[in-house]
């Protein structure tokens, strides 16, 4: 990784290397097994940090060329293959699910005003492109036990998928998730949801292509993203990391490995919600794109226009992702809409996103920023290295 003087683009060194030491601190720790760290201002980066291991039971360190499960990273991705589209006149983002996937048109929604029972109401109007881009068109993930719309996607999408993987298909998945109730009137909630996977469906489905194939042709090819993939091919199994998490007795545990992980070997089913594995030099080379208003070194993916609609918050008054008051959502990633409101560092119109594994991303197009780390370790809210990450870069920005 080419470095530049931090001090050429308003960094003080002192003050980066704190980043390495925490870092560094975590592992010691044995909390993480390996952490990458890299900050870029202004197309150039001025601080790359690579401690630990990728795989603890071979010893293989972190290195520049590690190849990561990125998961929810993948969503501005998909994201933007969404925005693509749109420009091309392919599809709008007022455009109904249903008109590209017919299981959407008779879609109902829980009658969440009972006390009890269960009852379905007819949507206000039909759940659109932009709700699903905006996480507000009622869909969810099935990650909590307690909700009766999270249990239908438990037994009716993650239980045949465990139990049938080789069965499952993107276009069997848009289909099963269009079939069941939504939590909310569409537009007017925040639920995190398999709402990406679904627009990774409508690009397949307007493209006429794959969706994987679309990614690497009109995306990864054209930016030089020569790892992301969804999948780790045999021969990049040795730069793969593995994911760790939280031993019984302390320390680490391994939660999966390199060669027995889904990631090394193909899906039927391309995730567009979580599916991505990238090197942190790939992701530099998307985020440096989105910060350059569309455009990396002569591609142009996005209009710039187009890119200001991508990162303006997009949320009804008084609704945040997961409650944070600091925060919008854009068009496929997070926004700063209101810095007084937030507990780390930033500047007003920060936007990005992260993945389950702790990696994460950002760019501040204020100070032509960009900040990413990358490591494997779940659960993702265990340890807070990402906020302190983030609050690292800027206190090191001194101009």
């Amino acid at each position: 990784m080419k470095l530049t003087r931090p001090e050429s683009q308003g960094f003080s060194s002192q003050r980066l290397d704190r980043i390495g030491a925490a870092m560094d601190v975590y592992v010691a720790a044995e909390k993480l097994a390996g952490v990458i760290s890299l900050v870029a201002r202004r197309g150039e980066v001025v601080h790359f940090h690579a401690c630990g291991d990728a795989v603890r039971e071979t010893g293989a360190p972190m290195q520049e060329d590690t190849i990561f499960r990125i998961y929810s990273m993948t969503k501005p991705i998909t994201s933007a293959a969404i925005l693509m589209l749109m420009e091309e006149g392919r599809l709008r983002l007022a455009d109904p699910i249903a008109a590209y996937i017919p299981a959407f048109a008779d879609v109902k929604v829980l009658d969440a005003s009972l006390d009890a029972g269960v009852r379905y109401v007819t949507p206000v109007r039909p759940p659109t492109i932009r709700d699903l881009l905006t996480h507000t068109a009622g869909l969810s993930y099935g990650f909590d036990d307690g909700v009766y719309i999270d249990q239908l996607y438990q037994q009716q999408v993650w239980k045949f998928w465990n139990e049938h993987p080789t069965e499952v298909s993107l276009a069997w998945l848009v289909e099963t998730i269009g079939k069941l109730p939504l939590a909310s009137q569409p537009g007017t909630k925040f639920r995190y949801s398999m709402s990406t996977d679904v627009l990774g469906g409508i690009v397949q489905i307007v493209s006429g292509q794959p969706f994987e194939r679309f990614l690497q042709e009109r995306i990864f090819q054209p930016l030089g993203m020569v790892d992301a993939d969804f999948c780790v091919p045999a021969e990049k199994l040795p730069r793969f990391a593995a994911t760790y998490g939280p031993g019984e007795a302390g320390g680490l545990k391994l939660v999966d490995g390199v060669e027995t992980s889904n990631y090394a070997r193909p899906s039927r089913s391309p995730s567009g919600g979580g599916g991505l594995v990238a090197t942190i030099g790939d992701y530099l080379r998307f985020a440096q794109m989105l910060l350059n208003r569309g455009e990396l070194d002569g591609v142009r993916l996005l209009g710039p226009k187009t890119m200001a609609l991508m990162t303006t918050n997009h949320l009804p008054p008084g609704v945040h992702p997961f409650d944070d008051p600091a925060a919008g959502f854009g068009l496929g990633v997070s926004v700063l809409a209101e810095l007084g409101q937030s507990s780390v560092l930033g500047s007003v119109g920060n936007y990005g996103w992260g993945g389950a594994a702790n990696t994460n991303f950002w760019v501040d197009p204020q100070e032509e920023l960009i900040g990413i780390l990358m490591l494997q370790y779940m659960p993702s809210d265990t340890y807070p290295v990402v906020s302190d990450f983030r609050n690292l870069v800027y206190q090191a920005l001194i101009d």
